[in-house]
C-alpha cells in the first residue's frame, strides 16, 4: 500500500497547529484536586495464578469521582527495597486482560502496574472496570463521549484514573517514588503523555505509535476508527465543529507534550493508518522535555515495531533507571 501521510524529512519537520488554552494547567489541576478531595480505598489481593517467580496482584483503586479502577499489579518475588516502577495504560477497546500478560517488566525488577481502561475491555482484551458516567448524544465508541464539555469529556476521567493510579502506587513502601515511568501504546500512548504532561513526579514515558494526539490533523488523515468516530459525529452535528475542536484541545497530547519534562521514548510507524505518523511527530516536536528520542518503524503499519520496541525501551529504561 502507499505511505498514508508524510514522510521523510517531512515528515520528521512536521510541526503541529494546535493551540494550547490559556487555562490548560489550570483546569488540570483543578480536576486533579477534585478526584484527590474525594479519596477512596485501595484493595491489593493476591492473585491465584501458578506464576513462581513474581507475585501478581488484584487491585482495585479511586479513580475520577472516587469511582472504582481495576489493575494488575506485578512484583518481582523475590526483591528487597524500593522498586523502581512502570505503569502501563492499555490501547482502545482493550482492558487489563490476565496477570500473566506482559511480564518482562517484573522479570527485569520493576514494580509493574498495567491499569484498566474504564468502559473499555471487551475489543482485543478483557476488562472489569465500568464508566458510571452519563453523556450527551454520541457517536458508539468512547471518542465523542461528552465531546462538547471539557468537564464531561470521557478523557477527562481516563487521564484522571490514570494519574491517581499514580497517587496509589507511589504510596506504596515497594515503590521508589524518584524512578516512576509511564508507558502505552496507541490509547495508551496517548494516556501516557497525559500523565507526564500533568504529574511531574514521572521521570520516564514510553509512548508508543500515540493516539490522541494533534486532533485536527489526525482527522483529516486517518483511514480507520477511531479518529473516524469524531468525523462521523460532525457529519451530523454540522455546527459543532468550533466547539468539539476547543475541547480537544484540553486532551491533546501536543498539548500535554509542551508541558513534560520527563525523559521520552516515543515510537512512530511510517504506514499508520490508524494513527498518522504526523500527529505523533506533532507531538514529538511539540515535548518539552530534552532527553527525548524516536525509534522509526518505516514499514509498518499501527502494530509498530512490537517486540523489537519492547525491546528498545528495556535497554533505554535501564539506562535511565540504573
Amino acid at each position: 500500500m502507499p505511505f498514508p501521510d508524510l514522510i521523510q524529512p517531512e515528515l520528521g519537520a512536521y510541526r503541529s497547529s494546535v493551540q494550547m488554552p490559556g487555562d490548560f494547567s489550570s483546569f488540570w489541576e483543578a480536576t486533579l484536586a477534585e478526584a484527590r478531595a474525594i479519596g477512596g480505598d485501595v484493595s491489593m489481593v493476591k492473585a491465584d495464578t501458578t506464576l513462581k517467580a513474581v507475585d501478581a496482584f488484584d487491585v482495585t483503586f479511586p479513580g475520577f469521582g472516587g469511582h472504582k479502577i481495576k489493575g494488575w499489579l506485578v512484583l518481582p518475588a523475590q526483591r528487597t527495597g524500593r522498586l523502581p516502577l512502570v505503569v502501563q495504560y492499555l490501547g482502545y477497546g482493550g482492558g487489563r486482560g490476565f496477570p500473566h500478560e506482559q511480564l518482562h517488566w517484573a522479570a527485569s525488577g520493576y514494580a509493574y502496574f498495567r491499569m484498566d481502561t474504564r468502559g473499555q475491555g471487551s475489543g482485543w482484551s478483557m476488562g472489569a472496570t465500568s464508566d458510571p458516567v452519563g453523556t450527551t448524544p454520541s457517536i458508539p465508541g468512547m471518542m465523542t463521549k461528552g465531546i462538547l464539555d471539557r468537564n464531561d469529556y470521557y478523557y477527562r476521567r481516563v487521564f484522571t484514573d490514570a494519574v491517581r493510579a499514580v497517587d496509589m502506587l507511589v504510596a506504596q513502601d515497594f515503590v521508589d517514588a524518584g524512578r516512576i515511568a509511564v508507558c502505552g501504546g496507541s490509547q495508551g500512548g496517548g494516556i501516557s503523555l497525559a500523565v507526564a504532561g500533568i504529574d511531574p513526579r514521572v521521570k520516564a514515558v514510553m509512548t508508543d505509535v500515540p493516539f490522541l494526539c494533534d486532533y485536527p490533523r489526525a482527522v483529516q488523515k486517518a483511514g480507520r476508527d477511531p479518529y473516524l468516530e469524531i468525523v462521523r459525529f460532525l457529519a451530523q452535528h454540522r455546527d459543532k465543529k468550533a466547539k468539539v475542536f476547543e475541547v480537544l484541545n484540553y486532551f491533546d497530547g501536543v498539548n500535554f507534550g509542551r508541558q513534560a519534562k520527563a525523559a521520552a521514548l516515543f515510537s512512530v510507524a511510517v504506514m499508520d493508518e490508524t494513527c498518522p505518523p504526523s500527529t505523533v511527530y506533532g507531538a514529538y516536536n511539540a515535548y518539552a522535555g530534552t532527553d527525548k528520542s524516536i525509534e522509526e518503524y518505516e514499514f509498518n503499519n499501527h502494530e509498530g515495531g512490537q517486540a523489537f520496541q519492547d525491546r528498545a525501551q528495556m535497554v533505554w529504561l535501564a539506562q535511565r533507571f540504573s
